[in-house]
């Protein structure tokens, strides 16, 4: 078999492939590592690449199969984690220097989750400084959008969306704090789930903001965004925050049977004065295909979408900043002008600003709930615009530059991390750059399973997820 086939398609029919013992998980995974030694130099996902580890790790589940062993739901698949995601034994930095020398004595929950399902680790992904957005150089290599070199590849999960679009991995996870999953994945056009908060451990994930991470899988297809879903989520005792609710199949509830769906789009973020003209475009598209599979789909709007974007940052950044608050101060020099800039603004929020942010969110996710009285999901753009072009912000000097360059614009991905609801994020069309467009799509608190579903029907009917660059 062409081995270039083996890394293009999903992790699914990978995984029904080597269960049946049609494939050798050592030929899957040196596949993946040749393609990574190829094409990584230029693109940047991997800060870290376990070829020796990876290649040991296949062999031993090579010969599960061959005695007949039991096997877990990831059999073989080899897997790619941000580098956010402690590691035991393998460098961890946060994308940071900061952590250059750091390796962990334990894996994260996830990481170990999908080890123990038989998913094979090679390597660890590229990310911004600590997840904390952009504008600074990369410290561990420029990381690029493969659709076009020069565009961005999203904040702030940016290798684990590059790997599978550009076809590294076969599954990567991502974090999510803001949109961390939702932009890279619709800026890459791939799949990437938000799941509610609290039903993905984040032991072990080098956090941002406490009441907002989120862990979550990145794929190329809804399908196999479920699969991993299935082995990540659930109760973890080492993070006393995730739920003890029981925990569904999610591959088992994929259909193509969304007839009587409510569908709700946001009408805050299909303004046409600040959404992109090939953004709306697609959105439309994409309207029109749902209602196709048999869902009423119907324009809303929420006041309070307008400024949310800020209220959530005055919690996420005050967080942060009380995380960073050592380094901060022991080692300022060694953050990006950037992420150092914006770690100390996140210091200077006064008490009383996120006492007050805390009291809207509050406010806010009971209006949201009012929402799901008339509908079952919510949609809107993953984002306004397309990818844009690399930037690197050297120096502010006037208020109105600022204004510009650090999120004056509310982004749709903030409610969703705001509330704590499941937000999946999946391919619905292209710029006329051709670079990729993504549509989000939110249901209430753990049902992860309905936004998977609409997903998982949404692609039954279109293409846009099987769409490659040409790396």
């Amino acid at each position: 078999m062409d081995n270039s086939y083996l890394t293009k398609i999903s992790a699914t029919e990978l995984g029904g492939l080597i269960s049946n013992k049609n494939l050798s998980p050592v030929e899957v995974t040196q596949a993946y590592l040749d393609r990574i030694d190829q094409f990584d130099a230029s693109l940047k996902a991997f800060i870290t690449v376990c070829h020796d580890s990876a290649i040991e790790s296949a062999k031993s589940a090579e010969q599960a199969l061959i005695k007949g062993q039991g096997i877990g739901a990831l059999h073989g698949l080899p897997f790619a984690v941000k580098d956010q995601f402690e590691t035991k034994g393998i460098l961890t930095t946060a994308g940071s220097r900061i952590l250059a020398d750091y390796i962990p004595n334990r894996d994260a929950t996830t990481v170990s989750r999908s080890k123990n399902a038989g998913a094979i680790l090679i390597g660890k992904l590229n990310l911004t400084q600590f997840a904390a957005g952009g504008g600074d150089h990369y410290p561990f290599g420029e990381a690029r959008n493969p659709w076009n070199t020069e565009f961005t590849p999203g904040l702030s999960s940016s290798g684990s969306g590059i790997a599978i679009a550009a076809s590294l991995a076969s599954l990567t996870l991502g974090e999510d704090t803001g949109g961390s999953i939702r932009m890279p994945a619709s800026i890459n056009g791939i799949v990437g789930l938000r799941p509610t908060w609290g039903l993905v451990s984040r032991y072990g994930v080098i956090p941002f903001c406490w009441s907002m991470d989120t862990a979550g899988p990145m794929t190329r297809t809804v399908e196999d965004a479920a699969m991993l879903l299935n082995v990540i989520s659930g109760y973890d005792p080492m993070d006393r925050y995730t739920s003890k609710m029981p925990i569904s199949n999610y591959v088992a509830h994929l259909t193509d049977d969304i007839r009587g769906l409510r569908i709700g789009v946001l009408k805050e973020f299909t303004n046409q004065e600040i959404v992109h003209k090939d953004v709306l475009s697609s959105m439309k598209a994409a309207i029109s295909d749902l209602e196709k599979l048999g869902a009423s789909v119907e324009e809303v709007s929420l006041p309070l979408l307008s400024n949310i974007s800020i209220v959530a940052a005055s919690i996420s950044e005050s967080d942060g900043a009380f995380y960073h608050r050592k380094w901060l101060l022991e080692r300022p020099n060694d953050y990006g002008h950037n992420t150092r800039r914006r770690l100390l603004a996140g210091s200077l929020i006064p008490a009383q600003i996120v006492h007050k942010a805390a009291r809207i969110r509050t406010a806010f996710s009971h209006e949201w709930a009012k929402l799901h009285e008339k509908f079952d999901v919510l949609i809107s753009p993953t984002m306004l615009n397309p990818a844009g072009k690399i930037e690197h912000v050297e120096k502010v000097t006037e208020r109105e530059d600022a204004a510009k360059k650090f999120g004056q614009v509310n982004s749709p991905s903030f409610p969703a991390a705001f509330v704590g609801i499941p937000a999946l994020s999946i391919p619905c069309g292209f710029s006329n750059e051709g670079l990729p467009i993504g549509l989000q799509i939110m249901a209430k608190r753990f049902q992860d399973a309905l936004v998977l579903k609409v997903g998982h029907a949404f692609q039954t009917v279109t293409d846009w997820h099987n769409k490659r660059p040409s790396v």
